[in-house]
């Protein structure tokens, strides 16, 4: 894990300081709101509903214990208890006090964590796998990249005011895609080329809210030495032809899509040609340098499936639910990927307490070598845990909250938080989570009906990426109203699709019932092997709708 340097701590110790007299100024009144506005998004800081949101960045997912322990303290001190994980591997607090937000971000710095461009028309968090660096079928490790690409964006210039945010997601597995790349401004799929070379097949104008889009591909083989250099080409052509005139059509999906994918590939290109032998183009040293951060630890050589851990399986059949739902293989043998659900009935999903906060510390020090990882599901995860010691950690993780055995159900679902706290919200939707969660809470049934991503957003903005859930709920106003929108048949692997919207929204108090029709529909109509979207995409949207709608 990438630990900071002396130059780190003085840059972000300069932002800290920076930060807390602009927010001085503003309690003062020297600085109108207008003024203040792009500074504190720049610093993570928003105003929601009810209560300013700050959102603290987690680079590519990785949290050390003692970060998560001050993190746990942060909310507690200066928050109501409680923090929410995002999407895109962020945690935000939602009643933070304005005053309070420069020594939040002191504290933070204090465990090299920083809230530095979650926010603002600038280049935010880089994101990637969970499972990176301990996957079996990784290209290779992608948080070296992930961070090379942190440091280049971070405060750069030329992109601090963009004409919209903009995000990138890097990609190494073969078969799975966690981090939802194509749906990303920039998403990176880690490749190697017929020569056995090293790079990327770059996907350009992907993304979600009003106008949804995978996105395209513009460049099948990256050289993995060129990678800063063609970001950089990208963001210039962004730069000089995105559409500053009307924020809705200003992300770079819109400018791809008019220029056409060949037509803005072409102007990359021509950008890169004056800048692919600039000094920002990466060196084999500079690479090498960064992955000595990423170093594999002292595993140690252990049995793979021990007697006691098939001993355990067999006699508690609560462990060997837990075990097949939420155990990943490990690339090393005896050693397990552990995910942590925080999808337990009647906690929103993604939040956590002060104390659990702690209690993911404490488990993560005793077993997974003090480290943790946030998902793009609102998950977290433990990526080293031997496999003899999963009973262990699983008995200490129940009275915890953690140890929900429904990871990939139809209960395992993204949802933002919505009407309870997002000022651009048009409806709730913790409580649409909640309700289908009861509904579905026969653990059986769900694992017969096999993995259904089902994804929540409380408005068009997506951030519970609605669009690409296998069944999308979408909150909608009519006249003052709640009510949600469906969506079918969208998916976020590798096989991107946005869902196609089912018909007219439906009451709150009815989705339970219409998510219920919905799965009658393809339980009725699946072969043995099918999942949800094989037969969706098998037998069409109409069945569904006329289930639904009769």
């Amino acid at each position: 894990m990438y630990v900071y340097d002396e130059h780190d701590r003085q840059i972000l110790e300069e932002r800290v300081a920076q930060f807390r007299d602009q927010t001085d100024r503003a309690l003062a009144g020297e600085l109108s709101e207008s003024e203040f506005l792009p500074l504190r998004l720049q610093n993570g800081l928003y105003v929601q509903r009810l209560a300013p949101m700050l959102r603290i960045c987690i680079p590519y997912g990785m949290l050390r214990s003692e970060q998560l322990r001050r993190l746990a303290r942060i909310t507690r001190d200066y928050d109501k208890g409680y923090a929410h994980f995002t999407t895109r591997q962020n945690v935000q607090l939602n009643w933070p006090a304005l005053e309070d937000v420069p020594d939040i971000l002191a504290e933070l710095a204090e465990v090299e964590m920083h809230a530095n461009q979650t926010s603002g028309n600038c280049i935010r968090n880089t994101t990637t796998d969970q499972f990176a660096g301990v996957q079996s079928d990784e290209i290779t490790d992608p948080r070296p990249y992930c961070e090379i690409i942190r440091q280049w964006s971070t405060y750069h210039p030329e992109f601090a005011f963009l004409p919209r945010k903009f995000k990138v997601a890097v990609n190494a597995s073969e078969h799975s895609d966690r981090a939802a790349i194509q749906v990303h401004d920039i998403g990176l799929q880690m490749v190697r080329n017929d020569a056995g070379e090293l790079g990327f097949r770059v996907h350009v104008g992907g993304g979600l809210g009003r106008t949804p889009m995978v996105g395209p591909v513009i460049r099948e083989f990256l050289p993995e030495l060129d990678l800063l250099t063609y970001l950089e080409a990208i963001l210039r052509v962004y730069n000089r032809y995105g559409r500053r005139d009307n924020k809705y059509k200003a992300r770079i999906k819109i400018l791809v899509k008019a220029l056409t994918p060949e037509g803005f590939a072409e102007r990359v290109e021509a950008e890169w040609s004056h800048i692919k032998d600039s000094p920002t183009r990466l060196t084999r040293e500079a690479i090498d340098g960064m992955k000595e951060y990423f170093t594999e630890p002292d595993y140690e050589a252990l049995e793979d499936n021990p007697t006691e851990l098939a001993e355990a399986r067999s006699q508690s059949k609560a462990f060997d639910n837990w075990v097949s739902r939420n155990i990943d293989q490990h690339k090393k043998p005896g050693y397990a990927i552990v995910t942590l659900t925080l999808k337990k009935t009647g906690t929103p999903p993604g939040d956590v307490s002060d104390l659990q906060l702690e209690q993911i510390a404490e488990i993560a020090d005793r077993f997974s070598l003090g480290e943790a990882r946030v998902t793009h599901e609102q998950n977290v995860v433990l990526a080293d845990v031997r496999q003899d010691q999963l009973h262990e950690l699983w008995q200490a993780i129940r009275p915890m909250g953690f140890a929900t055995a429904n990871l990939n159900t139809l209960t395992d679902m993204i949802c933002c938080p919505g009407g309870d706290y997002c000022a651009l919200a048009n409806a709730k939707s913790i409580p649409v989570a909640e309700s289908i969660q009861r509904r579905f809470d026969n653990l059986d049934f769900l694992y017969d009906l096999g993995n259904i991503d089902l994804n929540i957003s409380g408005c068009m903005n997506a951030c519970g990426h609605h669009h690409v859930g296998h069944i999308g709920v979408l909150g909608v106003d009519k006249k003052g109203e709640e009510y949600y929108q469906i969506s079918l048949g969208g998916s976020s692997q590798h096989d991107a699709t946005i869902g196609k919207i089912l018909g007219p929204s439906f009451a709150r108090e009815d989705m339970p019932e219409v998510v219920e029709k919905l799965i009658g529909v393809y339980v009725e109509n699946r072969t043995e092997e099918e999942e949800f979207l094989d037969t969706y995409r098998r037998i069409g949207i109409a069945p569904f709708k006329e289930r639904v709608y009769a």
